[in-house]
C-alpha cells in the first residue's frame, strides 16, 4: 500500500508539467544556495592573499583588452592542485588571488597554455613579438596575431570604470582614480596588455 501511495505521488508530479517545473526550480535554488552562500563567509575566498593589489589603470585597461580580444576562449587562468599541473605552471590557483577580478578569468579551456603564472616568465619584448606574430617565437603556434594593439589605449572611461569597481569592493582611492588618465598617457593597447600579462600570478611564486 505504501508503494502505491508513493507511486501515485510521483505520477502526480510527472504528469503535471507546471508542478514539476516549480519543484525543479526549488530544488536547484536550494542546492545552489547551500553551495554558494558559505563562500561569502570564508576568508579564503573573500580576502586577498598577501601581495595581491587592485589593478593599476594600465593593467586594468590591459585586462579589458584581454577580455575584448577573447583571450579567455583559449587560455585558462586556473591551475589545478595536481602534481602535473603545479610542476608545469607553478602554485595552484587560489581564490584570494581573484578577489579584485570582476569577473574572474579562471575558465577551463586550454587551446593554449594556462596563463595564471605567466607574469615574469618572459620579457616584455617577448610578449610584444608573440602578440604581433606568435609564430616568430613559437613556430607551431596556432594563436592569431594581434598587430592592431599598437594603437593608443583609450582612457576616456577609466575613472568611471574604477568608480564602478569601487562600488563592488575594489579599494581604489580618490587619488588613484583622479590620476588614472595620466597613467595611461602615451600607452598603447599593446603596452597595457603586456602589463596585465606580466602581473598575472606574481603574488604566489611556488608551491608551499
Amino acid at each position: 500500500m505504501a508503494d502505491t501511495k508513493t507511486m501515485s505521488k510521483h505520477e502526480k508530479v510527472e504528469r503535471n508539467v507546471g508542478l514539476m517545473m516549480v519543484l525543479t526550480v526549488l530544488t536547484v535554488a536550494i542546492g545552489g544556495l547551500v553551495e554558494i552562500v558559505p563562500l561569502f563567509f570564508q576568508h579564503s575566498t573573500t580576502e586577498p592573499v598577501a601581495g595581491v593589489k587592485p589593478y593599476d589603470p594600465v593593467r586594468l585597461v590591459g585586462r579589458d583588452i584581454y577580455i575584448r580580444e577573447g583571450c579567455y576562449n583559449c587560455h585558462s587562468q586556473m591551475i589545478r592542485p595536481f602534481r602535473a599541473e603545479t610542476e608545469r605552471y607553478g602554485h595552484y590557483s587560489v581564490a584570494g588571488e581573484s578577489v579584485y577580478d570582476h569577473p574572474f578569468q579562471w575558465g577551463s579551456k586550454r587551446t593554449g597554455p594556462d596563463l595564471a603564472r605567466v607574469g615574469g616568465r618572459y620579457s616584455d619584448e617577448w610578449h610584444r613579438i608573440h602578440l604581433n606574430n606568435p609564430r616568430d617565437v613559437v613556430p607551431e603556434s596556432n594563436m592569431p596575431a594581434f598587430p592592431w594593439l599598437e594603437r593608443p589605449a583609450k582612457s576616456g572611461d577609466i575613472e568611471a570604470k574604477m568608480k564602478g569597481l569601487r562600488t563592488v569592493g575594489v579599494p581604489y582611492s580618490d587619488d588613484e582614480i583622479a590620476g588614472a588618465r595620466k597613467a595611461l598617457e602615451g600607452k598603447t593597447e599593446m603596452d597595457c596588455l603586456v602589463a596585465y600579462l606580466q602581473g598575472l600570478g606574481t603574488a604566489i611564486k611556488s608551491v608551499k
